[in-house]
């Protein structure tokens, strides 16, 4: 009697989602590409403050600071 329900579960969940996995494979690379702008932005961010702090840094570091 469980296999009978697990099975009907899951031919019921297939039902469902197959429309929702088929959406999704086209939409996610869509948004990845929507979205690449905002993370090579962060990128370039993150350098510009490591380079801005490793230039601060720098003097206490030629002068023997941990």
């Amino acid at each position: 009697m469980k296999t009978i329900v697990a099975m009907l579960l899951w031919c019921i969940l297939f039902v469902l989602c197959w429309p929702l996995a088929l959406v999704m494979v086209f939409v996610l690379p869509i948004i990845w590409l929507l979205l690449l702008p905002f993370r090579i932005l962060g990128f370039s961010l993150e350098i510009v403050f490591k380079l801005i702090g490793a230039i601060f840094m720098f003097p206490f570091k030629v002068l023997g600071g941990k």
